[in-house]
């Protein structure tokens, strides 16, 4: 294991790792008081050699790691790879490519759904790494041997779980699975954090046009302060005072300070008048505009469809080894009581194939779900004389 504090090095390294089909990669960030993660150490491993890189090391450049990332002859294996990812965007504007994502990979092979590194490299090669300096604060420096062995045994383990992975889904022919998932983490959308789509990743739910306009620009006001200030979200102000602000909407400082969920004093800070400024363009906002607000679901039955429907699909992820969240989630679930055609993950590709026609077939009586010798099991149904099939 080598500890790579110069260009020099790093540029040496990356040449010898880009010479190998694959490598796997992990980071070492620190995120709790910033809004964009601070990149503290990158440790990467090929099939003869493990390196750690002092990301932080005066006059270190980045260039030839950010170039491995970017060459598409190296697979980069990661596990659970969008904060990794989301780094290298945000220092490089690049996103790597190809990528495999262990997490993702071992969710289609019916490990759990999100399992963490360590229960996965347990369960797969019988060792339980070392958790000692999972939450260690790697900014400080120097590093310690501990520290430097922590984290190239990340890498190290790592590629034994990706080649017993990437034999099975061989062997199960599910590779092609996980391929669809890492389209989507490596498309740029994926973090392109825009301030005036901020308002999308909020449970905050609005029910009038005037309280979602208000919500567009104060989330988007507060994203681009979070931005400026390097602090996280919730520093700048939290999630449900935000949905209080687009509720009741002030328009003026003495309104502003009545909320209850703001820090007091708030009202008197310079960022109560930019909040008041951004409630006043939310409300000046044309109505024709804006995105349209998922009604309620009138479907009296939707309840029970969608209960159903989770019964079908823990069934399907049983039976298929494969996580039920990487199938469907509940908010799928949701839409396909309500609509057919709903634009959903569990619709389309290989998801439709193992749940997605099911549930259809569910709910428009197709297909029934019975208890057979203490197993849940699919039954399905035909028009003539109302003739009903096991599945087994």
């Amino acid at each position: 294991m080598d500890l790579i504090s110069t260009t020099e090095q790093l540029a040496d390294a990356c040449a010898r790792l880009a010479s190998h089909p694959v490598i796997t990669v992990d980071t070492e960030f620190l995120r709790e008081t910033t809004y964009y993660p601070l990149l503290c150490v990158v440790q990467m491993a090929s099939a003869d050699e493990a390196v750690v890189v002092d990301t932080l090391a005066p006059g270190i450049d980045l260039k030839p790691f950010f170039d491995l990332m970017a060459n598409e002859r190296v697979l980069k294996v990661f596990h659970a790879a969008r904060q990794d990812i989301e780094i290298v965007w945000h220092r490089a504007g690049i996103v790597p490519h190809p990528i495999f994502d262990t997490q993702v990979a071992a969710m289609v092979l019916g490990y759990g759904d999100s399992i963490a590194y360590d229960q996965l490299v347990e369960r797969i090669t019988g060792h339980r790494p070392d958790k000692t300096h999972r939450f260690t604060d790697w900014s400080r420096r120097p590093l310690t041997e501990e520290q430097l062995h922590y984290a190239v045994s990340d890498v190290t383990h790592l590629r034994d779980v990706f080649a017993a992975l990437d034999a099975d889904l061989k062997k199960r022919d599910r590779s092609d699975w996980v391929s669809e998932e890492m389209e989507v983490l490596t498309s740029p959308k994926t973090y392109d954090f825009h301030p005036e789509s901020a308002w999308e990743r909020l449970k905050t739910r609005v029910r009038k046009p005037k309280e979602l306009a208000v919500l567009m620009e104060v989330a988007a006001w507060r994203e681009q302060e979070a931005q400026t200030r390097d602090v996280p979200r919730s520093r700048v102000l939290k999630d449900d005072a935000l949905g209080d602000i687009a509720t009741h909407a002030p328009t003026s400082l003495e309104r502003l300070a009545n909320l209850r969920s703001l820090p007091k004093g708030f009202d008197r800070s310079k960022w109560g008048s930019e909040i008041v400024a951004a409630v006043q363009r939310g409300l000046a906002r044309d109505p024709q505009t804006l995105p349209k607000i998922d009604k309620p679901r009138n479907n009296s039955n939707g309840g029970a469809i969608v209960e159903l429907l989770k019964v079908l699909l823990r069934m399907t992820s049983e039976r298929h080894a494969v996580a039920a969240k990487v199938i469907a989630t509940v908010d799928d679930l949701e839409q396909i009581a309500c609509d057919d055609k709903a634009e959903v993950g569990a619709l389309r590709g290989w998801r439709r194939e193992l749940f997605g026609e099911a549930a259809l077939a569910l709910k428009h009586g197709r297909l029934a779900l019975a208890i057979e010798k203490g197993k849940v099991v699919r039954v399905s149904r035909t028009e003539d004389a109302g003739q009903a099939v096991a599945e087994r």
